[in-house]
């Protein structure tokens, strides 16, 4: 059989019927009448249902095979191939910065057939197709998974943050981690604890427009995260994305006070609670925040993870089964995301104690974006404490979630776990609530 690279299923048997290959000129019978077109490979995330056809006018067309009454192979052609250019050489003497790919936007391409983004372009592609990589680091790009973001698990956070650990012990200036955004806030949070005391900076990007779309936002934030990893006297995990609408600059945020608060904007990412980190522009970074990590130190990591803690997001008519459910699922620990200062109904408040009474642990933590969780000023707080639940300051909900899961997989001990949930760790919690 020849090369069909991407199609599976009902797709994939009608092209052997037919005897075609990628690179084939068919024509294919429709409803509609005759399409002639090569065959195109598809993405290897993509439906069986499906053929994919370039026109001769250029266009690309996707036909349903339970649609088309005959196909036959007109011509044998090549299989259509990318080959990216060589990238350019270093100057001597440069900062060594490593790239780990982890798929998203930052690494796809669009499916002009339906508009959807998938995965296509590999980490070292990216260096070769952003000669500017090459003016600010001696990059080495290495793929470490090649999956969408809402797919990525504490077990995929364990071999990032070995990685990572490696990396720092071969001598690497900083570390770039491309990531798609959805989930970035999570894997950035999960490395701020795992890597904490870091002695070199660790920064995470992603784009929120694929490298082949006009106005993607891919190029400026990867050339910012490897500026910032190999130049910044800061040490830690950060977040590199867009600024705001425009190119004017890139926003470095800390890894536990970041969130996502945009479907689809340039400038999605937003630093909750404390002022950012620092911002590029023009090639270097500017208005740095006080209080940074600096480059020195020793790295200690603690990179296991205990899947076992639910999210719970309080709401009106909330019912307390749902406590109980997480309970029959096996959870250890329970975080839940409270109205204002960190409430919830009477039976959900009653269900969190007989948890707690059973072995588990329950962290409180608010849904509101500013502020921070205070159970002694109503009753409900009070009745909260008095059923053992945990406050968490001004800790995001999503940060609880991964930092609880963190500290289950590196104590042996409850009153362990919960002392690493109420210590600092990464800058999770503050001091004080600074304004919008």
């Amino acid at each position: 059989m020849g090369d069909l690279s991407g199609y599976r299923g009902d797709a994939l048997r009608f092209l052997l019927r037919v005897k075609a290959s990628v690179g084939d000129v068919l024509e294919v019978q429709t409803a509609g009448g005759t399409l002639v077109g090569t065959l195109v490979p598809r993405y290897a995330y993509e439906d069986g249902e499906h053929v994919v056809l370039k026109l001769r006018t250029g266009y690309n067309v996707g036909l349903k095979v339970s649609g088309l009454r005959e196909g036959r192979v007109l011509e044998k052609g090549e299989k259509p191939s990318f080959s990216s250019p060589a990238p350019p050489k270093p100057a001597k003497g440069l900062p060594r910065v490593l790239i780990l790919g982890t798929g998203g936007t930052i690494a796809s391409r669009v499916d002009y057939r339906t508009g959807a983004v998938h995965p296509a372009v590999s980490s070292a592609e990216l260096h070769s197709l952003v000669p500017e990589l090459s003016r600010e680091a001696d990059v080495h790009p290495e793929i470490m998974f090649d999956i969408l973001s809402e797919n990525m698990t504490p077990r995929h956070w364990t071999e990032l943050a070995k990685r990572v650990a490696r990396g720092v012990r071969e001598r690497f200036d900083g570390v770039v981690i491309t990531h798609g955004t959805d989930t970035l806030g999570y894997t950035a949070a999960a490395l701020s604890f795992a890597l904490a005391g870091i002695p070199i900076p660790v920064v995470m990007v992603g784009a929120q427009r694929s490298s082949d779309r006009p106005s993607s936002d891919a190029a400026l934030n990867l050339v910012a995260a490897v500026s910032i990893a190999a130049g910044a006297e800061f040490a830690g995990v950060y977040v590199a994305m867009h600024l705001s609408e425009d190119d004017e600059g890139v926003a470095i945020h800390r890894g536990t006070r970041v969130r996502k608060n945009h479907t689809s904007r340039r400038d999605a990412f937003r630093s909750l609670g404390v002022p950012l980190a620092g911002v590029w522009r023009r090639g270097r970074i500017e208005e740095i925040s006080e209080g940074l990590p600096q480059r020195k130190g020793r790295l200690r990591p603690r990179v296991r993870f205990d899947e076992k803690v639910v999210l719970l997001k309080s709401y009106p008519s909330m019912p307390a089964d749902l406590v109980r459910g997480a309970k029959r699922h096996g959870a250890k620990a329970i975080v839940v995301e409270g109205t204002g200062l960190g409430h919830a109904d009477a039976a959900v408040v009653r269900e969190l104690g007989r948890f707690v009474r059973a072995g588990g642990l329950a962290f409180m933590t608010s849904q509101c974006l500013e502020g921070r969780v205070d159970l002694n000023v109503y009753a409900t707080g009070r009745d909260l404490i008095k059923e053992g639940v945990v406050p968490l300051e001004d800790m995001l909900p999503e940060t609880a979630l991964v930092k609880a899961m963190w500290a289950l997989g590196n104590s042996r001990t409850r009153e362990r776990t919960v002392g690493l949930m109420e210590e600092n760790v990464a800058g999770e919690t503050t001091t004080r609530t600074f304004p919008d």
